[in-house]
């Protein structure tokens, strides 16, 4: 596996993969397990796949849907949405998911944290940090299952939840989503000094370029979703990855 990663974002509603524009306007852009096929034959780092409705809705995750992509996976494989419990969590572990992405659930719950990382250990939890700019350009936490930012410092939920367990940190810059307009790389300068945990960076990402300065800058991985959903500027619906030898080049290798 090369280092840093590079991953891409798979988003589930309704079982069906769909893509945001600024975690809005969902847009319908196929099937999750075909997307994985090909992601597969691409031989991708990692994938993430997110059901952003689960939360939101307060359903639980997909057991059925999550042990078909699983067992259609060849990569690790990191799954969020509705997980809101231990019990649903070890059930999701049991189907063969290496890493699940927690957010709604522990941010007035940080035991959950540290019961899953307890038993799975630290790896195997991935804390989910959106980040919305307000009028004055400050970055504010937002939640995504209430869809609305909250009043709390992001940066303390985030040393917080590392203290809890959490071995990674997912930071997604909200008004960047699906824009294809560059990662907010200002967010890395701020939240890097706090944290000694692997950082995976998402929100904009639109070239090799781009995930060559987020790595520069502190990114331990870069992830995306229409960078490698979409191609040319009617967004056509193709599924891309860089080339093995051009992820090896770019990182110097």
């Amino acid at each position: 596996m090369i280092k840093p990663r590079v991953i891409p974002v798979l988003l589930l509603k309704n079982g069906g993969l769909y893509k945001t524009m600024k975690f809005e306007k969902p847009k319908y852009v196929g099937d999750p397990l075909n997307a994985i096929k090909i992601f597969n034959e691409k031989e991708v780092d990692e994938l993430i796949v997110l059901d952003i409705d689960a939360s939101k809705n307060r359903k639980e995750p997909d057991y059925h849907l999550i042990e078909q992509f699983a067992g259609e996976c060849f990569m690790p494989v990191c799954y969020g949405g509705g997980i809101s419990n231990f019990e649903q969590a070890q059930r999701i572990f049991s189907l063969g998911i290496e890493k699940i992405s927690l957010q709604s659930s522990v941010l007035n719950n940080l035991d959950l944290i540290s019961e899953i990382s307890a038993v799975y250990g630290n790896q195997a939890v991935v804390f989910s940090l959106d980040l919305k700019k307000n009028l004055f350009g400050n970055y504010k936490l937002f939640s995504s299952s209430n869809h609305k930012t909250v009043d709390i410092s992001w940066k303390k939920v985030a040393v917080d939840a590392v203290n809890a367990g959490a071995g990674e940190i997912l930071i997604n810059a909200v008004d960047r989503d699906g824009t294809l307009q560059g990662l907010d790389i200002d967010i890395l300068g701020e939240i890097k000094p706090l944290l000694s945990v692997p950082l995976i960076f998402c929100g904009g990402l639109n070239s090799l370029e781009n995930i060559k300065l987020a790595v520069s800058n502190g990114a331990d991985a870069v992830a995306g979703g229409a960078f490698f959903v979409f191609n040319g500027p009617h967004r056509a619906v193709l599924i891309s990855y860089p080339k093995y030898n051009d992820l090896t080049t770019l990182f110097g290798g």
